[in-house]
C-alpha cells in the first residue's frame, strides 16, 4: 500500500492557502476598478484584476494537482 508524500502534501496545503488568498484579492481588486470607471487608473487596475483571476483559477488546478499527487502518487502513462 501506498503512503501519502507528506512534503508534497504540505507544499499543496501552502498553494491551498495562497490560491485561498489570490480568490480574494482578485474580485476586490475588479470592485475597485468597477467603482472608480473614470479614474485615469481604471484600465491598469482591471487589468489587474483580471489577472489576478486568471492566477487564481491557475493556482487552484496546481494545488489540487499537488494533493492529488501526494495522496495517491504519481499518474503512470
Amino acid at each position: 500500500m501506498k503512503r501519502t508524500d507528506k512534503e508534497l502534501l504540505a507544499k499543496g496545503i501552502k498553494s491551498f492557502l495562497i490560491t485561498a488568498l489570490v480568490m480574494f484579492t482578485a474580485p476586490t481588486v475588479l470592485y475597485q476598478a468597477f467603482k472608480n470607471q473614470d479614474n485615469i487608473l481604471f484600465w491598469p487596475v482591471l487589468v489587474l484584476g483580471i489577472l489576478l483571476a486568471i492566477y487564481a483559477i491557475y493556482l487552484g488546478f496546481k494545488s489540487v494537482n499537488l494533493v492529488m499527487e501526494a495522496v495517491f502518487g504519481k499518474k503512470n502513462k
